[in-house]
């Protein structure tokens, strides 16, 4: 028998976009819910995204009359992904309209569909997206509530407050669901109380051991269940280490202090099993000055050379591709070479945080000069080698076609770039010519949005032991557990996708 501090029907660790969705689902089925976020702030990561969310064959998209249905997402699911996973791939694409129909029933939680392509060139396939985001939240919906929400990348690292006006993609979904799970009546949500422990009795968990904001301990009893939410192992360097996973902590886009893998080894120490530890959701990071990467996405100009001057991939690539291309190629360093057509140094990409690029410049994360081979000397690689990389991609730019890499020729690499029009229209907008000096060089790194790989769960999201017997009392979604994608990013906001969706189904099973 425990001394138990408090009691509730759900426990959820966690307050990302998955963890809100399964709170959310229970407290508005009246069962008491209590959050734990061990942060001062609410969101997580999902607070840092742009809030695509992969939910397919939803109302939304009928909505937006885009044709997307819940047997073509089957289909591109199961050609991306292959045969693993399974009962689970059914399971998610299944429950997303289930999911979507559910929270649009609460005023505050709406979502329309935005363009953007999946990733991969399979049947099903939708070229101009299917995924959708909530709506944009207005400050004076969400008040003072917007104080314990995570700001975005930038402002967050800085230190710095939440800044007035609109809530716009994660901060939006998160606002939106707070508001959502407060007006239940049922959710009680406390911010810097960290769970640590699990707590079982006759083989079932049937609470946890956590630290509150004053550093006493709590002792939580939850008499349905236990979700586990918290993200995954990216801020923690021992558990990268021992896993082999790619990449360092200080260069992964987690918020700093969360995402250390707490709730992992908690489950793990009751008999939980693991699988995809080495994974992540890759992506290339510009470096900043102060060692850690910054989020790049959408490579609209420029080459990527290695510590050769070599080109070694298509650098319009979806960034977990990209990122995959560069634990393959195993180069020691990596540049980003673009030019002045800007209209300055300006990076020919979307870098999350953006810092200006005299600190760039003044750090020595980039480099510039008036001609490719001072370039190609400052940044160590023959300059031999980077003329002649940078004159084949010339070469490809005017004809419009990139021999070596296929830049330009999927609907996703052209979607950051603009078009042109009229005689000046480039004939593959995806390749513009590096020739107006002075030139740059900005390094990249291995950038990851999150670790992928965490305890093994059914499609009911239970905790797995090694045998496949579920742990009675525990479940876990999102980065927690281990992705049913695998190796694999199928298109924007499966992360949260699947995070919503098995939360859901978590809670749902709780109640049966």
């Amino acid at each position: 028998m425990q001394d138990w501090t408090t009691e509730c029907d759900v426990l959820v660790v966690g307050s990302g976009g998955g963890a809100l969705t399964g709170a959310y689902t229970a407290a508005a089925q009246g069962l008491r819910t209590l959050v734990l976020e061990k942060t001062p702030l609410f969101g997580g990561t999902s607070a840092y995204s742009g809030a695509a969310v992969w939910l397919p064959g939803t109302a939304v998209q009928e909505r937006a009359g885009i044709g997307d249905s819940t047997e073509l997402a089957r289909t591109y699911l199961r050609a991306v992904v292959g045969d693993s996973e399974v009962e689970r791939q059914e399971a998610y694409v299944a429950t997303a309209p289930e999911v979507v129909d559910f929270l649009e029933q609460n005023p505050h939680l709406d979502f329309e569909w935005r363009p953007f392509p999946d990733y991969y060139k399979a049947p099903g396939r939708m070229d101009a997206g299917r995924a959708i985001n909530p709506l944009d939240l207005p400050g004076d919906e969400i008040g003072d509530l917007r104080e314990v929400i995570r700001p975005e990348a930038d402002v967050d690292r800085a230190g710095q407050p939440h800044p007035e006006g609109t809530l716009i993609g994660g901060r939006a979904l998160i606002g939106r669901l707070l508001m959502a799970l407060y007006g239940t009546g049922h959710a009680e949500l406390r911010t810097e109380t960290a769970a640590h422990t699990l707590i079982v009795e006759d083989g079932r968990v049937v609470g946890a051991e956590a630290t509150d904001a004053a550093g006493q301990p709590i002792l939580i009893r939850a008499r349905r269940g236990v979700l586990l939410a918290a993200g995954g192992i990216e801020g923690n360097a021992g558990l990268r280490t021992e896993n082999g996973t790619p990449g360092r902590a200080e260069w992964s886009m987690g918020p700093r202090g969360a995402n250390t893998g707490d709730l992992l080894t908690a489950a793990v120490e009751v008999g939980a099993d693991t699988a995809l530890l080495d994974e992540a959701w890759w992506c290339p990071g510009v470096e900043l000055p102060d060692g850690s990467g910054a989020f790049m996405v959408g490579v609209r100009g420029g080459i990527l050379v290695d510590d050769t001057g070599e080109r070694y991939l298509n650098e319009s690539l979806p960034y977990d591709q990209f990122g995959r291309a560069m634990i393959e190629h195993r180069s020691a360093n990596s540049y980003l070479v673009f030019d002045s057509g800007e209209g300055g140094p300006v990076l020919p990409a979307i870098s999350i945080p953006s810092i200006p690029a005299q600190q760039h410049l003044e750090a020595g994360t980039w480099v510039t000069a008036d001609t490719i081979e001072e370039l190609a000397e400052k940044i160590g690689v023959p300059s031999d080698t980077l003329r002649r990389s940078v004159e084949q991609f010339n070469d490809y730019a005017k004809h419009g076609v990139d021999e070596a890499f296929h830049r330009g020729e999927d609907p996703y690499d052209a979607f950051f770039c603009p078009p042109g029009t009229g005689a000046d229209a480039p004939p593959n907008p995806a390749l513009g010519p590096i020739a107006q000096g002075p030139f740059y060089a900005a390094r990249i790194i291995l950038s990851d949005l999150g670790t992928k790989g965490g305890v093994r769960t059914d499609a009911d999201s239970r905790v797995l032991r090694a045998d496949g017997s579920p742990i009675e009392g525990l479940y876990a979604a999102g980065n927690t557990s281990a992705s049913l994608s695998g190796r694999f990013y199928p298109g924007p906001g499966v992360p949260l996708g699947t995070a919503m969706v098995f939360s859901y189904r978590a809670v749902q099973h709780m109640r049966n």
